[in-house]
């Protein structure tokens, strides 16, 4: 876990061209997403298509993401950061937790940028795995550049589930993810892209990265 300091992030929405801001206290972000190696060891599951134990995992849904982040708390001796619905259809944050939990859009983008306003933190090539460069699959975490708060992969090699419910006016329980993966082209892979799915949704350039209040 990095530490990433407190700050203020200005967000939009292109769909609708909403813009807000969220001023954030400070918090941890993983210095890079959850391995297969990892979720293997405490899950006993092997979901990614594309096996390596330290690419990250993928092929999981903000639901499987939610329930490693609880047993990673119950492992570690935290409280648990989600309350999941007894049918499995969602789950709550525990407001105050200092367990593990998925990091919110703010959170993301804010530490995506590390306090800088371009839209990414380094030469595609250097920072990220993508479409120009991937070879068709997801890498072992942490061979590129990180920014400035060492934190890798945070754009290529697998998206990344958020917290955040996109707009449950409009559609429902869908779940935010941001930071473009492996299959994406250079304008898949922005610190401002949004992209959102079902909960239970499961793709193989999408994973999680862990996030814990302070």
């Amino acid at each position: 876990m990095r530490p990433v300091p407190a700050g203020t992030i200005a967000l939009r929405d292109d769909r609708t061209g909403r813009q807000w801001q969220v001023r954030l206290a400070a918090y941890e972000m993983a210095a890079t997403p959850v391995t297969q190696s990892l979720y293997a060891a405490l899950t006993g599951l092997s979901p990614s298509i594309h096996t390596d134990r330290q690419a990250p995992v993928e092929s999981v849904s903000w639901l499987d993401a939610v329930r490693f982040c609880n047993l990673l708390s119950q492992t570690t001796g935290l409280a648990e950061s989600y309350v999941i619905a007894a049918d499995h259809s969602g789950a709550e944050l525990v407001q105050g937790s200092k367990g593990y939990r998925l990091p919110t859009e703010a959170e993301w983008e804010f530490a995506c940028r590390a306090g800088s306003n371009a839209a990414r933190y380094g030469d595609l090539d250097d920072i990220a795995w993508y479409s120009g460069n991937a070879a068709g699959r997801p890498h072992p975490v942490g061979q590129k550049q990180p920014n400035v708060w060492g934190l890798y992969d945070m754009l290529g090699n697998v998206w990344e589930w958020c917290n955040d419910q996109y707009d449950p006016e409009v559609y429902g329980a869908y779940r935010l993810f941001r930071g473009g993966g492996w299959a994406d082209h250079e304008r898949g892979c922005l610190a401002t892209n949004r992209r959102r799915s079902h909960p239970t949704f499961q793709i193989d350039d999408l994973g999680f990265r862990l996030a814990r209040s302070l």
